[in-house]
């Protein structure tokens, strides 16, 4: 709980404690009054982390992945019943409903992501297997198998102050996922809402103890305690970046480092999109979208707006127009759509900023040095106006060098496709970029000019403007990050960003050792017959259990009823002299999917049993043709069991395995059952 005048507390070794001095002060960023202090004097950095490798770890790495995610989708529900309390102290840092809706709802909305990811793309095991397996010797007696393994860590977040929710969340959900407790360091300016978080988050009794833990105020000595099983998340400045990056631990132990840096995004209006059409109107709205969400304090906002040379007066107009409607000031007025910055020195350095711009371009709209609020001292509280400026000199470096993190634009005009892809480059990298427009070629060449220098692009035209989430929105399925200036590292991303937490190792062995540590069978692994497998519960079943079944004769009356039955007649199944000029057949052949079939009537058991549905193939090639008097035999063999957490059945993964009577395998692929638990 957050008192004013003390010092707000961090979690730590399982327990509250506060850091010891007075503390800086955190103020309301709307009346200025303060909220509380922060200190992480004396708070022993080296004793936190211990205590998540030791005992948060472990309890993590005890779990599977779908267990995990089931406490995460768990979790997020708690957080979506307590969002009311995390949005009034949301609006403490600035943001209007809007704003908070983004940072907090969003936040909940990565873990409920991740967790329904996490049961639909991973094992419910604790172990990941990547990749197929390599055989690394001619009699099949020896191979190699990639698998990932939860690092023995604790991952390190550093967080900025502009998403104090959504920050932490879209960190702590992969790693948590991949079984790797988290210490949240935030932000001092807005740390009292991310304490609020883990407050709620500790208090719901649903993570294993030791699984997060906050350190509020300075990092101190943290990172020298720092190992190689550690990793460092960062969310900041690219400047700050570049010092965490040499740090002296981080580059002894090869710490796993990656960040998420400022960057000076684009959005570039394509020459179709004249006054008058939807992509014009589009581009418009979403860069005034883009500037006073969260009052612009956003590390996807667009800072670099391009435009076609002869639509620049026509943008600016239209621009000036929506942002003359924005009303700043107390986000607790229903009248005001843009709030205050997190802080008055965040005030004072979008103020820098400005100036340093200033000397290349003009302002459109807004006024740098005064603005006019709504329910608020215009002094106290840290607002600013939104400003739109214009630099008709694109070639110029400050629009590209210079981002005033605030509420701030830069209209720039350019003359051709290349033009504009050589201007969007000189951002240096960026973690998202825009391109409006109906022009399918036009959108081409600008994503794949510009696709090297960001993390994600959004193409915006009439057609999908109805479900796009917008220019500056993450999401959890894909890449959060981008390349230089935008810190080269991978935030989100889906599977990707649990795998960043995870350890890849080569096994090199025996099929039988690796379908041991894998938890799946491999070609070559030991196989059990006996009673048919499908008569076993998920409980009986065995990786290994197998069924030979056959032979079964294929003749040409079942090659010409499947042709007559199903309306396939290719040449191959019904023309014996075009069959017969085919290099790859020599004659008619059988259906893949008749000797598919056929392979099923044998394999599968009639009689009603544990085995309730088939639910698919993957995998599936043909490899020898089957012809008119050949005979087939199947073996099926339990390649991979996965109970569902929340079910009374599992999934089964079965390889099939299709030979001739000459014993080469015809078709091979996997079947997909679901099996009764017991």
């Amino acid at each position: 709980m957050v008192v004013s005048g003390e010092v707000l507390r961090s979690y730590v070794g399982g327990g509250w404690r506060a850091g010891e001095g007075e503390g800086a002060p955190l103020r309301d960023a709307v009346t200025g009054e303060e909220i509380a202090r922060v200190s992480s004097a004396g708070i022993d950095m080296a004793a936190a982390l211990d205590y998540g490798r030791r005992v948060g770890g472990p309890a993590l790495r005890e779990l599977t992945f779908h267990q995990r995610a089931a406490l995460l989708k768990a979790l997020a529900s708690h957080l979506r019943e307590h969002r009311d309390e995390l949005h009034a102290s949301s609006a403490r840092t600035g943001a209007t409903p809007g704003d908070s809706m983004f940072d907090v709802d969003g936040g909940i909305g990565v873990l409920f992501a991740y967790s329904g990811k996490g049961k639909r793309e991973l094992p419910n095991d604790t172990v990941y297997v990547d990749g197929a397996v390599e055989p690394l010797g001619k009699g099949g007696t020896f191979a190699g198998q990639h698998v990932m393994t939860s690092s023995r860590g604790v991952a390190v977040q550093i967080n900025a102050f502009n998403f104090p929710v959504w920050g932490p969340l879209e960190k702590f959900a992969p790693a948590f996922l991949a079984g790797v407790p988290s210490l949240v360091k935030p932000a001092s300016q807005t740390a009292y809402l991310t304490a609020k978080l883990i407050e709620l988050m500790a208090g719901s009794g649903l993570l294993p103890e030791g699984s997060v833990q906050l350190v509020c105020g300075g990092a101190g000595d943290l990172l020298d305690h720092l190992t190689e099983q550690d990793l460092v998340s960062f969310t900041g400045s690219a400047a700050t970046a570049a010092k965490l990056r040499t740090h002296p631990a981080i580059v002894r132990n090869a710490v796993r480092f990656t960040a998420e840096a400022d960057s000076l995004n684009c959005s570039i209006l394509g020459p179709d999109a004249a006054p008058g059409t939807p992509e014009f109107d589009l581009y418009v709205k979403q860069l005034v979208t883009e500037m006073t969400v969260k009052a612009g304090q956003k590390c996807t906002a667009i800072r670099r707006a391009f435009v076609p040379a002869g639509l620049a007066d026509a943008v600016a107009e239209a621009a000036a127009a929506r942002l003359a409607k924005v009303t700043v000031g107390n986000p607790a007025n229903p009248e005001v759509r843009m709030g205050a910055l997190a802080s008055l020195e965040q005030r004072e350095e979008v103020r820098r900023s400005l100036k340093a711009l200033l000397d290349v371009a003009t302002v459109v709209s807004g006024d740098p040095g005064r603005v006019e609020v709504i329910d608020a001292d215009p002094e106290r509280g840290a607002f600013v106006s939104p400003v739109l400026l214009r630099a008709d000199d694109p070639e110029r470096a400050e629009p590209h060098e210079v981002e005033a993190f605030g509420p701030v634009a830069t209209l720039m005009p350019y003359t051709s496709t290349d033009h504009v892809v050589e201007l969007a480059a000189r951002g240096r990298g960026s973690l998202a970029g825009s391109v409006v427009t109906a022009d399918t070629g036009f959108a081409r060449e600008v994503v794949l000019g510009v696709a090297p220098w960001h993390g994600r692009l959004l193409v915006l035209d009439s057609e999908d403007a109805g479900e796009s989430t917008g220019h500056g929105s993450p999401l959890p399925p894909l890449v959060h990050g981008g390349p230089g200036r935008a810190g080269g590292g991978e935030e989100l991303g889906g599977i990707r960003g649990v795998l960043h937490h995870l350890r890849r190792t080569a096994v090199q062995a025996s099929p039988k050792v690796l379908s041991a540590v894998t938890g799946r069978w491999i070609a070559g692994a030991p196989r059990q017959e006996g009673v048919h497998p499908f008569r076993k519960t998920l409980a009986e079943l065995k990786i290994g259990d197998c069924v030979v079944a056959g032979p079964r004769a294929v003749t040409r009356e079942d090659v010409d009823r499947f042709a007559e039955f199903t309306g396939d007649r290719f040449y191959a199944h019904t023309d014996e002299r075009a069959a017969a000029e085919n290099p790859l057949f020599g004659g008619i052949v059988a259906h893949g999917y008749l000797v598919v079939s056929f392979a099923a009537g044998l394999f599968v058991d009639p009689d009603p049993g544990p085995v309730l549905a088939n639910y698919g193939l993957e995998n599936l090639r043909f490899l020898t043709p089957v012809k008119p008097g050949d005979e087939v035999t199947v073996t099926l063999t339990c390649k991979q069991i996965t109970p569902r957490e929340n079910a009374d059945y599992g999934e089964v993964r079965w390889d099939a395995d299709v030979t001739n009577s000459a014993g080469e395998s015809v078709a091979k692929y996997d079947v997909l059952t679901l099996v009764a638990k017991e």
